[in-house]
This record gives structure tokens, sequence and C-alpha cells, in this order.
């Protein structure tokens, strides 16, 4: 069915870009002048919507510590100008301190595994007053397509598969912005973004969240064959969502401060 990013890209855009056209238009409406750096940029849906926003005058740098992703974001939108593609991990950012004058973040933060180590780095290279907006996914009980596809799996594996933990375990407001408060932000506004997205169909947005994820994974190594999973999710997903199309609500916590 394809590697991990072309099925993200494919099956699962339709999650993305209105969060993407929301985070983009935050960033615009703060009028950088100097370069943008975008952290887990992913196969580049945001990357896409910054370059239309921006003036060309602004570089962005792209960043992603994932190989595949960065190298499919360089194939698909690599012909985009102003754009600079570069490995790099979000704990130990390799650019000189106040290199930027916004650091934003799609559904990234979740993944790193310090996140006040994160949260510093980003500091540490934004330009004082500047801009970091970033999202992260709410609770997976208000994500329901998620919640639907997670049980399923947990049906094939006999547990809860560990990936679905991480995207929806950073949604407290409170501990957001203490931890950002701590690691030098101010002024830090947070937000509800409710977005309905339809999928063509139920096994369509099946198919995205399966094998668009690390849970595809999970299940090779336990030697559990996608397809019967993913008729199954699909299933699940037609009876509470409906089918063609399949309609369901996400909601994400929005995040904008100021570099202290």
């Amino acid at each position: 069915m394809g590697s991990i990013p072309e099925n993200y890209e494919r099956y699962r855009a339709t999650d993305f870009e209105p969060y993407a056209d929301d985070l983009a238009g935050r960033v615009a409406g703060a009028a950088p002048r100097g370069p943008v750096l975008e952290l887990a940029c992913g196969t580049g849906i945001l990357t896409e919507r910054l370059r239309a926003r921006l003036p060309l005058s602004v570089r962005i740098v792209a960043t992603d510590l994932s190989p595949s992703m960065l190298q499919y974001a360089r194939t698909k939108r690599g012909a985009m100008p102003g754009i600079e593609w570069q490995q790099a991990d979000a704990v130990t950012l390799p650019f000189a301190s106040g290199s930027f004058d916004a650091v934003l973040c799609q559904f990234g933060f979740m993944f790193v595994p310090d996140h006040a180590v994160a949260f510093r780095e980003a500091r540490r290279v934004l330009t004082p007053g500047s801009l970091l907006a970033f999202n992260v996914w709410d609770s997976i009980q208000t994500n329901q397509s998620m919640h639907v596809v997670q049980q399923t799996i947990s049906s094939f594996l006999g547990h809860e598969p560990a990936f679905f933990d991480v995207p929806f375990a950073m949604h407290d407001r409170s501990l957001l912005r203490d931890v950002l408060r701590s690691n030098g932000f101010q002024q830090i506004d947070i937000s509800t973004v409710s977005i309905r997205t339809v999928s063509p169909s139920a096994r369509w947005l099946a198919i995205g969240i399966v094998t668009g994820s690390p849970a595809s994974l999970e299940l090779q190594q336990r030697g559990i064959a996608s397809e019967p999973v993913i008729e199954a999710a699909a299933a699940a997903l037609a009876r509470a969502f409906g089918d063609c199309p399949c309609e369901t609500d996400r909601r994400a916590v929005v995040v904008t401060a100021r570099a202290a």
C-alpha cells in the first residue's frame, strides 16, 4: 500500500490541511521579517501553506527527524522557492541562538521525548519577542475517529497500541502553560480548534490511520496482516460516522507564545 509518508499524505491530508491553514495564518499574522523555522514538517503540508502566506523574502527552514518524511517532502514540494529542507532533532537544534523570527510545529511536539528541552531549544533559536506557534491533538476521547480505530487495533493486538498514547498525551492546558513559562515564553494563548473533516469513505479513513502511522509497524512486528484490521476499522467507522462520505470531528489545542 506504500510507505508511511505516502499513506500519510494520500489518506490523511484531510485531517491536517485545515489545521495547517489555521497555523500558517497565525504565523503570517505575526509578519515575521527574518527566517522561519518549522519543526516536524512531515510531508510538507504546513510548509506549503506557509510558503503561500509569507513573502518570498522570508526564508523557511523546514526540518524533520525522519529521513523518509523529509525525502518525501523534498520530492513532492522541493520546487517551492525559498525553502531549505534539513534533518534536525527538536531537542538539539543545529542552529545558532536567535536565528529565527518564528518557530512553528504542526502535531509534532507530542513525539518529542522531553517537551521542556524542546521548548527551551525553540526559545534559544528565536529572537526576543518573536513567535512560537504549534498545535497538538486534544484528548483521544474528543477525537472519536481515532478512538474507534484504536479500539479496533487493540482487538487484534490484545492490548492498546503504544502509538496512540503519544499523540493525545499533551492536551492539558495548565501543563502546557507551565512548561512554556518555565522555558522562556510569555504572552501565551491557548485555544481549542474543532474542524469537521470529510473522507471519501470509511475505508479511506481506516487505511490512512492504520497504514499512515507507526501503528502499522506494530502490526507488522506481530505478524498481523493489515487488511483485516483495515476492514474491521472501516466497518466500525462507517457505523459511527457514515460510510460514503465519512464525516468526523477532529479537535486540537492551538498555542501561540512569545519569546521572553
